[in-house]
């Protein structure tokens, strides 16, 4: 129970660091096509991908799944490119006409907690609380994400509202941000395989 702590901040900082960049561009292109009106579609949309993030983890953590990591680290900015893609694609931003977001983040989740099972495989696997440890981790994970929401919806909400910028304009730079750091993460991983 002690290590609750540990994990949380481990957590936290596998999406509030630099070194995160695949998850901070996952989240921004997921979130990009929302504005602040819509934070509970945001909130039910991150707390899918630590849904599906959770389960590959605790899985690959139990030794039940294992899967290349150079195959996962390539997968992971695919996952970037498909979900900032699909973005380009949505014509009224209608709640409704969203929830295809909600299969992304869930799936994409599994994809994602793949790449950092075998880091944190080997931390918690001696730990004697490793159900405490995963949840730990988990709850550090959906705040980081909350918080990195928080800042894209409260800035798209300053140029979309404050500064009357398009936002399908907004949407489509966002996306094409995230698209294009991604494919060039995605073309250098490639040829790691």
């Amino acid at each position: 129970m002690q290590n609750l702590g540990f994990y949380f901040d481990l957590g936290w900082h596998h999406i509030i660091a630099w070194d995160a960049l695949d998850h901070l561009l996952f989240v921004l292109a997921l979130s990009a096509i929302y504005v602040l009106a819509n934070w509970k579609q945001v909130l039910i949309l991150v707390t899918a991908f630590t849904i599906g993030h959770s389960l590959t983890l605790a899985l690959s953590v139990y030794d039940i799944v294992r899967v290349n990591d150079k195959w996962v680290e390539f997968l992971i900015p695919c996952t970037i490119i498909v979900t900032a893609a699909a973005n380009f694609f949505e014509k009224d931003f209608n709640p409704k006409s969203l929830r295809l977001n909600y299969f992304f983040a869930l799936f994409f989740g599994l994809i994602h907690g793949l790449g950092f099972a075998n880091a944190i495989r080997f931390m918690i696997i001696g730990d004697e609380s490793l159900g405490w440890s995963l949840f730990g981790f988990n709850i550090g994970l959906e705040a980081g994400q909350i918080a990195v929401v928080t800042v894209i919806l409260v800035v798209s909400y300053l140029f979309i509202n404050i500064a009357r910028l398009n936002r399908k304009w907004w949407v489509w730079s966002l996306s094409l941000t995230s698209l294009l750091i991604a494919v060039n993460i995605a073309w250098n991983k490639f040829f790691l395989l």
